[in-house]
């Protein structure tokens, strides 16, 4: 019985259901329809206080309008995502470094259905991999400013953040034109 206490402590709250939207007026759009969180489990954003992770200096840089990520200073590798200690000699010397600000498609895929969970209103929205000059890698994020019909491969984007609403920032591409 202990152990379904503790449990039961360690679980989340459950919110209660939102009220429906109230029926559009004629002429008018409807309203738009209230989304609960994602379930704790299942939510994508890492939480970003640096009480819960070493890698809150890549959170508050982005917050700052800065994309970052971690350099070794005893090899120089560069990793992604950022890193607390080198894959490559297992030190924990790492200096972050500013990624470029620019970058270009390097391919892509539009979500039409089936999105993930919490992130339905947002269908259709593309997803891609993004080349940076200069860096050893590619960035996979979502992709904003052009609809998934005209998306092309080396089209220019550049990195922003963006305010998940809850406190947190994430990252994500958005198309120059």
């Amino acid at each position: 019985m202990g152990a379904e206490i503790a449990r039961e402590r360690r679980r989340p709250p459950v919110s209660e259901p939102s009220p429906s939207p109230p029926e559009a007026t004629p002429g008018e759009p409807p309203a738009k329809k209230a989304v609960a969180p994602p379930p704790f489990l299942l939510d994508f954003f890492p939480l970003e206080d640096a009480k819960q992770t070493r890698l809150s200096p890549f959170f508050d840089h982005l917050r700052a309008g800065r994309l970052t990520t971690t350099r070794c200073r005893r090899d120089g590798r560069m990793s992604w995502p950022p890193r607390v200690v080198c894959p490559d000699c297992h030190t924990s010397e790492l200096d972050w470094v500013d990624l470029p600000a620019a970058g270009r498609i390097y391919a892509f895929s539009a979500v039409l259905m089936g999105a993930p969970l919490g992130m339905e209103a947002d269908v259709p929205f593309v997803v891609g991999l993004v080349e940076m000059d200069g860096v050893p890698f590619r960035l996979f994020g979502r992709i904003v400013g052009t609809p998934w019909e005209t998306c092309r491969i080396g089209m220019p984007v550049r990195p922003e953040p963006y305010d998940l609403g809850d406190g947190r920032v994430f990252y994500r591409f958005r198309t120059v034109t």
